[in-house]
């Protein structure tokens, strides 16, 4: 269980940029932590849902009942393939039903993980106004997510929000790989990939977990620092989401993040 809230400490105050990278990792790791909960597998096991299946239908159908090739246009990091066999498997089950319970395991995993953390409320609060206020050009799930209802109690809010925040950095990342040339898969390789669920994994752990089809190249000294290239973008592009905080608000909202991630 989470502790009691530190005593206030000095901290650099925090301009929206630096907001941005320095809580992509724990709003990474806790917006998506439910993925790969045991709340989210025990819906699976009961629905009759392969993981994938549920994951693609729960995450993705914010978008409506659409093909395939809609769903790959924004689960960029994953092969086609592996999209269109576990979201056509997973039809049995239509769209709004998989969002319901897919915003249900997200609500259950934040209760459990954040339920005692008495910082959650507060992290709810500084989170609604960046969610609201922030543009959906280019991040059509975190639209699709922002209009998905929020739970009423602090640590289900919370974590859903971080959620919504996850796939808009999630979008607009995919939009900066894009645009600087990368094959998604050679952007899974040539980065480390902390600020997700499946943490400091390298870039072929993570490419297995999108299912990409093995041997995979090395990643040569160009795509690696495009690919880095593409990460500083995605800081850059942040950095106005996070504008509706001013620099107390900032800090706040990173020592917040940064406790309730430590434990």
């Amino acid at each position: 269980m989470l502790g009691p809230l530190p005593e206030p400490r000095e901290v650099d105050m925090a301009d929206p940029r630096t907001t941005a990278v320095r809580v992509k990792t724990p709003i990474g790791q806790y917006g998506g932590g439910f993925m790969i909960s045991r709340e989210a597998k025990a819906l699976c096991e009961e629905h009759g849902l392969g993981p994938r299946e549920l994951y693609f239908r729960g995450r993705c159908g914010v978008l409506g009942e659409c093909g395939a090739d809609v769903v790959t246009s924004v689960a960029v990091f994953f092969p086609h393939e592996h999209v269109e066999k576990n979201w056509n498997g997973g039809r049995k089950m239509p769209v709004e039903r998989a969002v319901e319970l897919y915003a249900g395991a997200c609500a259950a995993w934040g209760r459990r993980r954040l339920g005692d953390y008495a910082g959650s409320a507060r992290i709810a609060e500084l989170l609604e106004p960046v969610v609201r206020q922030a543009s959906p050009a280019g991040a059509p799930l975190f639209a699709g997510w922002r209009a998905v209802p929020l739970p009423d109690d602090p640590p289900a809010r919370a974590t859903q929000l971080m959620h919504v925040v996850r796939e808009l950095r999630g979008g607009l990342h995919a939009n900066a790989v894009i645009a600087a040339g990368l094959h998604p898969l050679q952007a899974t390789l040539a980065a480390d990939h902390d600020a997700t669920p499946i943490k400091a994994a390298s870039g072929e752990i993570a490419a297995r977990f999108f299912e990409w089809p093995e041997p995979y190249a090395k990643p040569d000294p160009d795509v690696i620092a495009r690919r880095a290239a593409a990460e500083e973008v995605t800081d850059d592009l942040m950095a106005s989401v996070f504008s509706p905080l001013n620099n107390d608000e900032s800090d706040e909202l990173i020592e917040l993040l940064r406790f309730g991630h430590a434990h």
